[in-house]
């Protein structure tokens, strides 16, 4: 017998310590090669640790939340006829990244993610010919309706190859996590039933902030405390471009995405950033140099359920309506499913961010540092206002924006809202050239 020692991995690009986020296995499970033993988080994605060997688990160093050095022992298998410790870096199972870091961490383009069908399961699928086990009915959800379960994408792969849709099965780990023990129990028929009765509910839950809502929370504070911050609301009557819009939409081919308020706005945003170019730009106040860009690359804000990523169209400047439209709901789709690239969350110029239909009336949106501006866009309400000498019925929305009070002066906030809100009032100009 021998013990197996596996180091934190190094994912190169200079990364020198990882977050473990997630346990697979405890001290004394048996484990087998390929099996995902942990997920850890650098700064630029989330890697599943698979075993290298069969073997029982002696040791495991760390907990959920730690910050742990590369090159670190995590965790030391018992193995038989072994010879002695073993780097995990120098191991031909390397682990597998499987989620994208927010576009708030300042990194460089790195190569694409694996996608799931590269990930191997921890535990052997069932073979094709075997009937696909159906989804019995529950008896209640196991989490609120529209939420989407958070899982792994071997996890995924293994439910898809079952036909068992997660989001009846119950997760165990971090924040809900669905974990393979959580798949399996679900498959044998051994899953907690749902208890619909009303039953007073006393229970007090304590989560460590650890992973992405971390790094969220992080770069938040970071940015409201390093960035005086201006916000500017302005109304905009959004009539003619809604009955633009429906119209559009209307005429649209079979091969054009269907239009939603967000390509007219990237546009709007587009023409008043070649007014106002200075707010296309990061500050980098460490050097105090302002960098400025000529690109207007647009991050949108995406509502995933492992928490807010920034997508980045870019060269928008560059697209009309219809390209803007089609890859903002590219974007928008891979975020949520967690198919999108790191290259696809970095490099954004200016953040345009909208909460939808319950946007609000006011918002004070947080500037996506190094960027100098962010654009808030709050929900459309039909609204009396006085024209021509009576109250007539109009489609109203703000803007809520904020910037960054060292680079942008309160009237150039306000007049690059206030282009934008030109534009919008008078949609035909959108598709105008200088």
């Amino acid at each position: 017998m021998g013990a197996h020692t596996i180091k934190m991995p190094d994912v190169g690009e200079g990364i020198t310590e990882a977050e473990i986020v997630e346990w697979n296995v405890s001290v004394g499970d048996l484990v087998r090669e390929d099996q995902v033993l942990a997920a850890v988080m650098t700064d630029k994605a989330t890697v599943e640790i698979p075993s290298p060997v069969d073997g029982k688990v002696l040791a495991i160093e760390g907990e959920i939340g730690a910050m742990t050095a590369v090159g670190a022992a995590i965790i030391t298998i018992e193995v038989e006829n072994g010879e002695g410790a073993v780097d995990q870096q120098a191991s031909s199972k390397p682990a597998v990244a499987v989620e994208a870091a927010t576009d708030a961490e300042k990194t460089p383009v790195e190569a694409k993610q694996e996608t799931d069908a590269n990930v191997k399961p921890s535990e052997p699928a069932p073979p094709p010919s075997q009937a696909k086990i159906p989804t019995p009915a529950p008896a209640g959800p196991p989490r609120p309706e529209g939420e989407r379960p958070v899982a792994a994408p071997s996890v995924r792969k293994r439910a898809r190859d079952a036909g068992v849709e997660l989001v009846y099965v119950r997760g165990s780990g971090p924040a809900g996590r669905i974990l393979h023990e959580d798949l399996d129990a679900y498959i044998a028929g051994k899953s907690e039933p749902v208890n619909s009765a009303f039953q007073p509910n006393n229970t007090v839950t304590e989560t460590k902030v650890i992973g992405l809502r971390r790094k969220i929370a992080e770069r938040m504070q970071d940015a409201k405390s390093r960035i005086p911050h201006i916000t500017y609301v302005d109304e905009v009557d959004m009539t003619e471009l809604e009955e633009l819009r429906t119209h559009l939409n209307a005429q649209r081919r079979a091969d054009q995405p269907k239009l939603t308020l967000l390509p007219f706005i990237m546009r709007a945003m587009v023409k008043a950033l070649k007014v106002y170019p200075k707010l296309s730009a990061h500050y980098e106040d460490d050097a105090g140099i302002l960098r400025q860009f000529g690109a207007a690359h647009i991050g949108m804000a995406v509502q995933t359920a492992n928490g807010l990523v920034v997508a980045v169209l870019r060269n928008a400047e560059a697209r009309d309506i219809w390209n803007i439209a089609a890859e903002a709901q590219r974007l928008a789709d891979a975020a949520r499913d967690g198919t999108i690239t790191r290259e696809e969350l970095t490099g954004s110029t200016i953040t345009l961010s909208s909460l939808g239909p319950m946007g609000g009336i006011v918002s004070t949106p947080v500037i996506n540092s190094p960027e100098v501006a962010v654009v808030g866009v709050n929900k459309i309400a039909m609204r009396p206002v006085y024209q021509d000498g009576a109250f007539v019925p109009r489609k109203m929305m703000n803007l809520s924006s904020s910037f960054d009070h060292r680079i942008v002066d309160g009237w150039d906030a306000a007049e690059f809202i206030q282009h934008m809100r030109s534009s919008l009032e008078t949609p035909a100009t959108l598709f105008m050239e200088p």
